[in-house]
Formats: structure tokens, C-alpha cells, sequence
């Protein structure tokens, strides 16, 4: 363990540069890095790593490759430019332990801008937040990454073990970007992501299945409605069905650890519809998008086995109902970070060190690509990062104060696990 002296310098060292800090957040918050455009953010942190020195690896993801992989999310995007940044840092003697300091670069869609108070684009700072579309989820944690191991280093300590700062994408869709990373090789002793999670620890989150339903009709002119099948009337009664599953699944919760006591934890959204082809007739068809949770410990398959069953039975009965589910994104289990590991136990000592109360955890209802390295490379991953507000939502914010004592929790992390050596 490092000396309260050196823990001193770092901290120190975290508020010396936290004005730099915030002013890089801002700047990677005003590239609209959605889906398929996260080039120029990632040109961005691409600069910022090698200018830290570190050994840098971008590469394109590759859906065929990445179908090998029973974690894979279903693509309906080119991947055409869209890359992966990893720049890894390497200690003259690797003595210390490994290290992934992880976080995804993608954001969410904006919204109808009107309903912003400013640009969704823009990244002020006011009365002790900052706001913009990523600002919390999660750019922040992306650059207290790379400003927790500057601290270090500032302190004059060079960490004794490796560590990979991933910029991923993909993370709001398929997961496959940090699929992608753990394929390409990158491996470590722990992981840290920095998602926007209250200033506590993860204890265990929901797998996500994103699939498209398309209901079938029959169009006639609305003059002899009756003899036509109204495809968007019959999208209601299969969001219904759906509705079903999702209260099923909800009344299993209490055979699920660390879910029994969410009022509930699994839900179904219907995110987008759409549908006919023309006011005056009968609609033909009509596509729901589909965001539906599962437990950990649930294969994705199983689900989406239950899934079919449950559309299958609709199209049985005096009014069937033609309706086709197809995959469109995650496909992903959940996880739990089991109690106990080395890197919890430190996490717990910076966390109380620098804010001065015990380390919380909590179960979330919503997806982390803490699964990939939890379920596939049975890496202890602590998910731990700053409080925000109206994340996917209108105003977006994180708290500025929140961000310093994350990033100080982290670099102590880091010293501690990957272990120091006094500069010469």
C-alpha cells in the first residue's frame, strides 16, 4: 500500500489539474459522438492518450468476428469507421498488478432539441454541474480515467503495473465494443468503468434483449374498414402480450439475489413504433422496437425462446395475429459482482478514504458492460462512477464536485492495485 504521504501528493495532484479536467470534459462533450459518429471524440481520445505516452491500438469493429462470440449484440449498422481506442501503459518492470480502466464514448440521441434549456451540445458548468448529452454517461468517467493516472504520475509515482485506458462504443446498443476489446486480447487483473452510478459500486445489473416486432395486416379502404386486419390496432394487443411476460418475470424476482426487494426490476420498453402506409387506408404493417430485461443467471436465449412462445400464441385463436420478432441489438446476460474480491476491498479503502463515509452498492435495473469482462474473463469489474441527473434524459448533468472525489477514489485505486515507484 502506498504511504499517506503519497496518497497526499495524489490527491493533491487530482485538484491541481481539475480544471483541466473539466475543461477536456467539456470539450469531448461537444462532439456528438451517437451511433456510427463517434470518430472525431475518438480522434479526440485517441490525441489526449498518446500525448500521455502510452502504446496505442485503434482498430475497426468486425460484426463477423464479433458473431463468434456468444456475447455478441445483433448489428443493423455499418461498422464502417467505427473504432475501438485502447492505449496501454507500460511500467519499465511489470511488478504490479494489471489494470482496464474502461468506459464507452457512444451517446444516446438528443431529442427534440426545444425541449433542452441550452444545446444538447454544449458542456457549461452551472451551480455545480455540468450539462450536455454524455456528460454523465458517460464522458466524465472517460476523462477521470485518464486524469486519475495523471495524478499519479503528477505525485511523482510511476504505477508498477500495466493499465489499458479503453475508449469503447457500442456500449447504448450491443455491447459489442467492449466485446470487441476482450477479443482483441486485453486482459488485466481488475476493471474500473466510471458509468454514472450515484458514487457507489454495482452490485449486480439486468441483461438486455433489443428486438424489433413486425405485425403483419390486411389494407382495404377505410370505407370497408371491417374487412380489413388493422396492423397498428394489433401492435396494441402484442405490446399487451408482451406486458405479460415482463409482469411474469417480474413476479419471479424474489428467486433472484440482489433483485428480491426491487418493486421492478424488469421492464419492457416500447421505444419506437411504426407503421402504414397511408391515412385513408388500412395499415398493412407496423414495427415496435423492443428494449425487454432478464435476470442474471437467465440465458439470453431462454428469453428470447419465452419471447417467441408468447408471440407464437397470438397468432392462435378467433383474431390471429401475424407478429415476427427480429434481433436488433443486445443480446446480452446480466451479471453479479460477486462480494469479496481483493479489488472491491480496495475500492471500499480509497472510496472511504477520500469521502469520508462507507462504500454503498446497489442493484440497477439497467445494462453495463461490466458483464463482458465479469462473465467472460471472470475479471472482478467494479462499476463506480459520479452522480448524475437525467441521464438519456432533457438536460443531462453531472456533478462537478462528484467527478473530483471519483477521480480521487481512482487514483488512489490505481496506486494502490498496480503499486508505485518513486520517479528518478
Amino acid at each position: 500500500m502506498i504511504t499517506e504521504e503519497q496518497a497526499r501528493r495524489i490527491l493533491e495532484a487530482v485538484d491541481a489539474a481539475f480544471d483541466e479536467q473539466l475543461s477536456f470534459t467539456q470539450e469531448l462533450v461537444k462532439h456528438p459522438s451517437l451511433r456510427t459518429q463517434e470518430g472525431s471524440a475518438q480522434d479526440l481520445l485517441h490525441a489526449a492518450m498518446a500525448e500521455r505516452g502510452l502504446d496505442m491500438d485503434r482498430w475497426q469493429l468486425d460484426p463477423e468476428e464479433l458473431a463468434t462470440h456468444e456475447g455478441f449484440g445483433p448489428v443493423t449498422v455499418s461498422y464502417e469507421d467505427v473504432t475501438n481506442v485502447v492505449g496501454t501503459y507500460r511500467p519499465a518492470t511489470e511488478a504490479g498488478r494489471s489494470l482496464i480502466l474502461n468506459g464507452h464514448v457512444d451517446v444516446v440521441p438528443e431529442g427534440p432539441a426545444e425541449h433542452w434549456s441550452r444545446s444538447p451540445w454544449d458542456a457549461p458548468i452551472i451551480d455545480g454541474w455540468m450539462y450536455g448529452r454524455g456528460a454523465g454517461d458517460m464522458k466524465a468517467g472517460l476523462a477521470a480515467n485518464l486524469f486519475a493516472f495523471d495524478a499519479v504520475r503528477a505525485a511523482g509515482l510511476e504505477p508498477a503495473g500495466r493499465i489499458h485506458f479503453q475508449s469503447v462504443v457500442e456500449e447504448e446498443c450491443t455491447g459489442n465494443g467492449s466485446l470487441s476489446a476482450l477479443m482483441r486480447g486485453y486482459r488485466a487483473d481488475a476493471v474500473i468503468i466510471p458509468e454514472p452510478e450515484e458514487d457507489m459500486l454495482v452490485r449486480a445489473n439486468v441483461g438486455v434483449l433489443w428486438f424489433k416486432v413486425r405485425v403483419s395486416g390486411s389494407p382495404t379502404h377505410p370505407r370497408e374498414m371491417g374487412t380489413g386486419f388493422n396492423a397498428i390496432d394489433a401492435a396494441y394487443t402484442v405490446m399487451t402480450a408482451l406486458r405479460g411476460v415482463e409482469e411474469k418475470w417480474n413476479a419471479d424476482r424474489g428467486q433472484h439475489r440482489f433483485f428480491e426487494d426491487l418493486e421492478h426490476p424488469i421492464n419492457f420498453n416500447f421505444g419506437q413504433i411504426v407503421g402504414g402506409d397511408w391515412p385513408s387506408s388500412v395499415p398493412a404493417w407496423c414495427e415496435v422496437d423492443v428494449r425487454a430485461a432478464i435476470y442474471p443467471g437467465i440465458p439470453a436465449e431462454q428469453a428470447w425462446n419465452e419471447v417467441q412462445q408468447c408471440l407464437a400464441q397470438l397468432q392462435t385463436g378467433p383474431a390471429p395475429i401475424n407478429a415476427v420478432a427480429t434481433k436488433t441489438g443486445f443480446f446480452s446476460e446480466g451479471y453479479v459482482l460477486e462480494p469479496g474480491s481483493d479489488a472491491e476491498s480496495l475500492l471500499e479503502s480509497t472510496h472511504e478514504q477520500v469521502f469520508g463515509t462507507e462504500l454503498g452498492s446497489f442493484t440497477t435495473p439497467g445494462y453495463l458492460d461490466g458483464r463482458v469482462f465479469t462473465l467472460y474473463a471472470d475479471t472482478p469489474t467494479l462499476v463506480y462512477g459520479p452522480i448524475s441527473e437525467a441521464i438519456h434524459g432533457f438536460d443531462e448533468r453531472v456533478s462537478v464536485e462528484s467527478v473530483r472525489r471519483i477521480t480521487k477514489s481512482i487514483a488512489l485505486f490505481i496506486a494502490n492495485w498496480c503499486g508505485v515507484d518513486e520517479q528518478r
